[in-house]
């Protein structure tokens, strides 16, 4: 009988290597993924459940994950309450158009969003991805202008190292170096640069270099777009809160709208529930996305002021030309709902402000390294940039062999870890890093 029962257990195992071997061969042979090739893709692995802060894999490993699926997952996966919220959602329904059509997890999403952000971004535009909110937000402030008459101002000043998308409109506006502009040159709008925030410890910036743009240009600049206080996939930068005062001061002076992007820094990943709250500051236009559904689905939100809203809409056929097929998606919003009840019936600020002390313990040490350029900490964000890049496929399998997940980028190894981790895991997280640069 024993002799049986291990022929089976064999033939299951081999049975189980085969589809694994198969179903990889084909992903790599058929299935792009994103910033990889296809004639010499880089390696993936096959998932085969998450909870909590873990990633099972197909081969039966579990990885402990640091990146929050690109900052989206915060209260990590398999959530019982996210699940509820799907599952009596999709007894109701799951898709109705939102042309002429309205219901109830859209219009209470719509009501906690602007319960839950500055008071004067009264409504809310839905769309189905991050990279979607900038392009609306881009065509808000120029048909916003474009209303009033000031058809000139169709351009838009941003800063370098920023990154709002991939899409043509948000990707005009990401860094122009690290972007994609050189490959897409004379197709892409070309818009206006100011350098990088750099802030000084005496509490001086580079502001004025926007200044001067906007002295030179304003004219022609229907809005300032930029990340509040972090810099996302860019660079992965920090920067302080008087440049962003300063931004919105000059924004007001030269009369642009001021965009800001906070679909990665959104519902408390820098440590505020938004990051523009550091700087006491107010946008004209608001995008939101990623850590909106708690990683679930793709949902994302353009949020503006009366003024902007009517100014687009005043002489009775200014329609804001935009429409997804899947916006305000009822199942998206259902779960939205349910993600933000749960961070904010959370302890989400001490939990944030204790994740920002042990990354800040924990990966300090790196910078001691030969390699490494800076080490930073932001909230539930930590940085080590390198001076080099990494070379990814073989980073990448180190820290998979030390049962993490991390994917770094150039020369960053980072991480945003869902809120709900533990300290041990975070642990894991931290010294996995340490163990692989210092090899």
């Amino acid at each position: 009988m024993s002799t049986v029962n291990t022929s089976v257990f064999e033939q299951t195992a081999e049975l189980k290597e085969s589809y694994l071997c198969d179903a990889l061969d084909y992903d790599r042979d058929h299935i792009w993924h994103p910033y990889t090739s296809m004639t010499k893709p880089l390696p993936t692995y096959l998932v085969e459940s998450a909870q909590g802060v873990k990633i099972k894999l197909a081969d039966g490993r579990e990885l402990i994950d640091g990146m929050s699926s690109w900052w989206s997952a915060i209260h990590g996966y398999n959530h019982p309450v996210l699940n509820s919220a799907i599952e009596q959602q999709l007894k109701k329904m799951s898709h109705i158009m939102f042309g002429g059509l309205t219901h109830q997890p859209a219009i209470t999403l719509a009501k906690k969003l602007v319960d839950i952000t500055s008071a004067s971004l009264q409504h809310v535009f839905f769309s189905d991805s991050g990279s979607v909110s900038v392009e609306v937000a881009i065509k808000m402030a120029i048909q916003y202008w474009h209303a009033q008459g000031k058809k000139d101002k169709h351009r838009l000043l941003t800063v370098r190292q920023g990154y709002h998308g991939d899409t043509f409109a948000a990707m005009s506006v990401c860094d122009p170096v690290n972007g994609m502009h050189s490959m897409f040159k004379g197709i892409l709008a070309e818009q206006i640069f100011a350098p990088a925030p750099e802030c000084l410890p005496d509490g001086s910036s580079n502001i004025h270099k926007v200044e001067e743009l906007l002295q030179k240009n304003h004219l022609s600049i229907a809005a300032v777009i930029i990340e509040p206080i972090v810099q996302g996939a860019g660079g992965m930068r920090f920067y302080c809160q008087q440049y962003l005062q300063d931004l919105r001061a000059l924004c007001n002076q030269y009369n642009v709208l001021l965009i800001l992007d906070e679909i990665a820094t959104g519902f408390a990943r820098t440590g505020t529930l938004f990051a523009y709250e550091q700087a006491d500051i107010e946008a004209d236009i608001l995008c939101v996305g990623k850590a909106l559904t708690g990683g679930y689905l793709s949902l994302a939100a353009t949020m503006t002021t009366t003024k902007i809203a009517q100014g687009i809409s005043a002489d009775g056929s200014g329609v804001l030309m935009h429409g997804p097929t899947f916006m305000a998606n009822p199942l998206a919003c259902q779960v939205a709902n349910s993600s933000i009840d749960l961070l904010l019936q959370s302890s989400w600020a001490e939990k944030i402000q204790q994740i920002e002390n042990q990354l800040m313990k924990e990966l300090m040490p790196c910078s001691e390294l030969a390699m490494v350029r800076d080490v930073r900490v932001k909230g539930a964000i930590g940085v080590v940039e390198l001076k080099e890049p990494v070379d990814l496929k073989q980073i990448q399998e180190k820290l998979v062999e030390q049962g993490v997940w991390i994917r770094p980028f150039n020369q960053l190894v980072y991480i945003m870890p869902p809120y709900i981790i533990e300290t041990d895991e975070l642990s894991k997280l931290t010294s996995a890093i340490v163990s692989v640069l210092t090899v």
